[in-house]
């Protein structure tokens, strides 16, 4: 298993939901965050391949570049576009926004970039507080403001945002404040913009534990040997000790989340969180 706990898996196009729904067309454009790797580019490919135009985003430039090639070999590279920008900038926001009107009619806008500091609150740097829920709160809340009107605008005046919430959403450990109070804010965000979409543009986020991104698999031999254990109990004992599913979800699990949470089969989920935590959160022993 110590291979494969470490190696992020790459997009496999048989395993991407793939939902008949009239607004899932060219002409009509998702904007995705944290597009370079991971969950961000997994939901990138996989909007796309359910039709959509996609403007994925990230402050890495090469990580972008690299989106845009996996879409090229997958054929997918008509719908997908790129733009380098960074969230804690409102002006690069405005950017974003713009971009994608350019490209069609905004209906989705998927918010998925973030960052992890790990440390006790009394050593906790305020500057990197000030730097996560930048990225995490301010960022999709100026988003989402930007892309509220087009959506309103529109031909029919839908349209959903999702947001990549967390476990850490729901509760708390130690060591992570800025996280914890993010991803807390993300889900008040969430369920914000639903109260105020008038059931016309939806909101949702999406709650997992961990996930097999590089973020994720790149920690895990440091881990392993500062702990003295193994990767295996790494992955077994460390991050899923609670869940009662002993696998890590991949970017592609999510992604289909997303894919679902925007279709037609998910207009009754507004303001609500799909939990897929593997027991994680809800169960005890």
């Amino acid at each position: 298993m110590a291979d494969d706990a470490v190696t992020p898996p790459t997009f496999d196009p048989d395993e991407v939901l793939h939902v008949e729904d009239d607004h899932f067309t060219p002409e009509n454009v998702a904007i995705v965050t944290g597009a370079a790797s991971g969950i961000g580019r997994a939901t990138t490919l996989a909007l796309a391949a359910n039709d959509l135009t996609v403007v994925g985003t990230d402050v890495d430039e090469d990580g972008l570049a690299e989106t845009t090639d996996r879409a090229e070999e997958l054929e997918l590279g008509r719908n997908v576009e790129t733009v380098v920008a960074d969230l804690t900038d409102e002006d690069e926001i405005d950017r974003i926004v713009s971009h994608a009107a350019d490209a069609g009619a905004v209906k989705y806008l998927v918010n998925v970039a973030g960052l992890q500091h790990i440390d006790p609150i009394d050593e906790f740097p305020a500057e990197r507080f000030d730097l996560l829920h930048d990225v995490m709160v301010r960022a999709p809340f100026l988003l989402a403001k930007a892309c509220l009107p087009h959506m309103r605008e529109s031909g029919d005046g839908t349209g959903c945002i999702g947001n990549m919430a967390s476990v850490h959403g729901h509760y708390t450990t130690s060591d992570k404040v800025a996280y914890n109070v993010s991803k807390f804010g993300l889900r008040g965000l969430t369920q914000s913009l639903a109260a105020e979409g008038d059931g016309d543009v939806r909101a949702f986020s999406v709650s997992t534990g961990y996930v097999k991104t590089p973020l994720v698999t790149d920690q895990i031999p440091d881990t392993a040997e500062q702990r003295g254990i193994s990767v295996d109990e790494v992955v077994e004992d460390v991050m899923l000790g609670q869940a009662r599913t002993k696998d890590m979800m991949t970017p592609q699990d999510v992604a289909n989340l997303f894919v679902f949470g925007f279709s037609k089969h998910a207009d009754h989920l507004n303001g609500g969180d799909l939990l897929f935590d593997g027991g994680m959160t809800l169960t005890y022993e």
